[in-house]
């Protein structure tokens, strides 16, 4: 061990990394969580953040709203998302990729653009509240407001990792058990409980850890549409860090979010490992789609399937066929042929000051995940070439953005460094336009590191061995050996990650600069009743133009992966009956 730790530390590019990766660690991922504990447990002066939190009612609220949330969204998420991939991926439905091209808008938008569309249909000004009044004059066009409004609009923005991640756990479901059960006579229902849920189970626990930790720590759709009864912890943190007097208190519930967190994250683990799920074929068979025998139940399975995709698309929809809309149109939501312009368009791209938003969070994005990936590249690579503590260390603490909440992030920065800190040269960063793109980096940390760890495993060691035999420096073997392998992989992270922070809420309404504010708050403050109609209209446009960079973004990094698999499967098969047909003549 210690022979290996020394070869290691005699690489100039370990050394290099290695200080970087420290101060990175200690500068940006302990000092503010140690500022933002000391700020909670070590008050400068009257009362603790405790203390403060024992006598604040919304505070306490705000807790268990929080709590509410998220234990529910794990029932209905899961509902929702098991039911569609069986939809689309068991069951004999008619037109099911039509349906699974419905369920997938959430791919393609989310965040602040999916709540500010849901809003705009069932909003008080929206198209369904308005068609809705003209039948029931008496109805509150307050109506899609508080908890129902939130669980309802999260539920179907969260069902994604069930489209990703389940559908190919759903692969692994053997046929001839199927078969075989369906032979001894079960029924539709017991092979379902029996055999294929056992089978999605693993998956079903990661994306039940996500689905909680998102309903715990959501702020985009619990501000706009929660209303003054319905506000959970990340909103009344923003309202408390807002106000420098009360950020021990919005530290206080930053960290009982990331202690609720980690017990989570315990529990489940724990869970998990106690089952066992696997197919007991040693030949899988490919799964065929199952048909509902019982007519009664095939009709009902029929309108939910098609009625869910009503809900999933008419939002996206609507916000296309909006854009092309006058701002009289968009604030009585009324569609004539006399209302569609290309002005909105136009506007965007030719006026500096419609499209300044635009311009920053591509900014953003596009330094971020360029920062990170070029970061991580060389972390990975060390940390995947040598297997030691002090890797291993350097891994955990790698993963903290993981375990702590955003918003416990974003303050812990805001804490940290509003005051001259030696660790980044005296500088003081809050305030500044760098320390957004700091909190964009640290949060794209540990999917970056594991995904690029995983493309470093997958590389023949033969091919750095024979690099090193024939006298090639680490450096050169990493450049022009190892990079080009994994040089696809990291093409797709890198858009992923770009393509995730260009509508971020979250981050930037706790730390961007107020001459640099990105898309996300921009389009929050369109949803806004005293909203102009021109505002919300360029907001459409921004909602259109991040759906089709979300749409290239998913094809490049999963359709054309796909496409290469089936090229090569097909490639396969010809090579395999060209070798039948030569050993038969």
């Amino acid at each position: 061990m210690r022979g290996e730790v020394g070869k290691m530390l005699r690489s100039p590019m370990v050394l290099i990394v290695g200080l970087v990766t420290a101060w990175f660690i200690v500068a940006f991922l302990i000092v503010p969580n140690v500022e933002l504990l000391q700020s909670v447990f070590a008050p400068k002066e009257g009362l603790s953040a405790w203390e403060k939190l024992a006598r604040s009612r919304p505070a306490q609220r705000s807790l268990v709203n929080s709590l509410i949330l998220a234990v529910v969204l794990s029932i209905t998420v899961n509902a929702v998302g098991v039911f569609i991939v069986l939809v689309t991926r068991y069951y004999d439905i008619k037109g099911a990729r039509f349906l699974w091209l419905g369920y997938a808008t959430t791919l393609v938008y989310g965040g602040i653009v999916l709540v500010s569309g849901y809003k705009f249909l069932y909003g008080p000004n929206g198209m369904l509240t308005s068609a809705l009044t003209t039948i029931v004059p008496v109805l509150d066009r307050e109506w899609f407001s508080g908890a129902a409004a939130v669980i309802f609009v999260m539920t179907f923005a969260t069902t994604g990792n069930h489209l990703l991640f389940l559908t190919s756990s759903m692969a692994k479901v053997d046929y001839q058990t199927v078969e075989a059960a369906q032979q001894m006579g079960a029924s539709d229902g017991t092979i379902l409980w029996r055999i294929v849920l056992p089978v999605l189970k693993p998956t079903l626990f990661a994306i039940t850890i996500l689905t909680f930790l998102g309903g715990l720590g959501a702020l985009a759709a619990p501000q706009i549409l929660g209303g003054r009864d319905f506000q959970t912890i990340a909103p009344m943190i923003l309202t408390f860090a807002n106000a420098p007097g009360s950020r021990d208190l919005a530290a206080s519930l930053a960290l009982i979010l990331a202690a609720v967190t980690m017990l989570l994250l315990l529990v489940l683990n724990r869970l998990e490992r106690g089952g066992t799920y696997f197919s007991v074929s040693k030949v899988p068979v490919a799964l065929v789609k199952q048909k509902i025998n019982n007519p009664v139940a095939n009709v009902v399975v029929h309108v939910l399937a098609y009625l869910l995709f009503l809900i999933y698309v008419l939002p996206p929809a609507l916000i296309v066929i909006f854009s092309f809309t006058n701002a009289e149109s968009i604030a009585f939501a009324r569609l004539s042929l006399d209302a569609f312009t290309l002005d909105n368009y136009i506007t965007v791209l030719t006026n500096p000051a419609a499209s300044w938003p635009f311009v920053v969070s591509v900014g953003y994005s596009a330094a971020a995940a360029g920062i990170v990936i070029v970061f991580i590249l060389f972390v990975a690579r060390i940390i995947s070439r040598y297997r030691n503590r002090i890797t291993a260390t350097v891994e955990y603490l790698l993963h903290i953005p993981w375990v702590m909440p955003g918003v416990m992030m974003a303050l812990g920065l805001i804490i940290a460094y509003d005051h001259a800190n030696p660790l980044v040269g005296g500088w003081v960063l809050t305030g500044t336009v760098v320390i957004l793109g700091l909190a964009y980096v640290i949060g794209k940390v540990p999917f970056t590191l594991r995904m690029l760890k995983a493309a470093f495993t997958g590389i023949n060691q033969s091919l750095e061995e024979a690099a090193s035999m024939l006298g090639a420096s680490q450096f050169y073997t990493f450049r022009r050996v190892l990079l080009p392998l994994v040089l696809p992989a990291a093409a797709a992270i890198t858009a992923l990650n770009f393509n995730s922070m260009l509508d971020d809420y979250d981050m930037a309404v706790f730390l961007a600069h107020p001459f640099y504010q990105p898309l996300g708050i921009f389009i929050k403050n369109a949803t806004e009743g005293e909203t102009q109609g021109d505002t919300t209209a360029i907001t459409f446009v921004y909602a259109v133009v991040l759906m089709v960079i979300s749409g290239l973004t998913m094809y490049l990094v999963y359709g054309r992966t796909a496409s290469g698999k089936k090229r090569r499967i097909r490639r396969c098969r010809i090579i395999v009956d060209t070798a039948k047909q030569e050993a038969t003549s």
